[in-house]
């Protein structure tokens, strides 16, 4: 991981939110406020904008520009959440070139961030759902020996995974818990878009 692949990580989360705007918009529509889609579009084309005219040293300076333009162009929780846990992980990443150890802990302060902030835990049915399960599953590729691409690899579909199981859970943190028993049987949002970042990783660092 260095600046060049943490720019390419960047804007493939652009290119896939744009994809997936209107599928994560039908997904809010039914348990928040309809708007996540939108207002991801919205960040991840102002990051993709800013990073046209940075020339960043280190994969870290990428991701701490990647949070700061999150939480200043992105409306409801997502901005402050996403834009805490890039700038976390960037602040972890202040090196020249970053190895799989190194990644799995800005990983890990990026899900820290989000859980001082949001105060969530697994079986909440918020993005944490998709983003601790990575977590575990990039650290366990790790130790059986595996590289960056395969341990990002298994990170995805765990957060696919793990985005899947909160459609039977209940809201117990956001705009969902206020809902109660109504926001069980829907797929939560933010954790859809937490499992389109980890494909994303894992997309760019499998390239050749």
């Amino acid at each position: 991981m260095n600046a060049a692949l943490a720019r390419a990580w960047m804007l493939a989360i652009a290119t896939a939110i744009d994809e997936h705007t209107d599928h994560l918009t039908q997904l809010d529509s039914a348990i928040g406020d309809a708007d996540h889609g939108a207002n991801m579009r919205r960040g991840f084309n102002a990051v993709r904008a800013a990073l046209e005219s940075l020339e960043p040293e280190t994969a870290g300076d990428v991701l701490v520009k990647t949070g700061t333009t999150l939480i200043s162009t992105v409306g409801g929780a997502a901005g402050p959440l996403y834009g805490s846990a890039f700038r976390a992980i960037g602040k972890t990443l202040a090196h020249p070139a970053i190895d799989g150890d190194q990644l799995l802990a800005a990983l890990t302060d990026g899900l820290g961030a989000i859980q001082r902030l949001g105060g969530a835990a697994l079986g909440d049915k918020t993005l944490v759902d998709a983003y601790a399960p990575a977590i575990r599953a990039f650290e366990k590729e790790l130790r059986a020996g595996g590289a960056i691409a395969s341990a990002a690899a298994r990170a995805a579909d765990a957060a696919e995974e793990g985005m899947r199981a909160t459609t039977p859970l209940e809201a117990r943190k956001g705009r969902a818990s206020y809902l109660g028993a109504r926001s069980v049987g829907h797929q939560d949002p933010g954790a859809t878009s937490t499992a389109l970042i980890f494909r994303a990783l894992a997309e760019v660092v499998a390239a050749p």
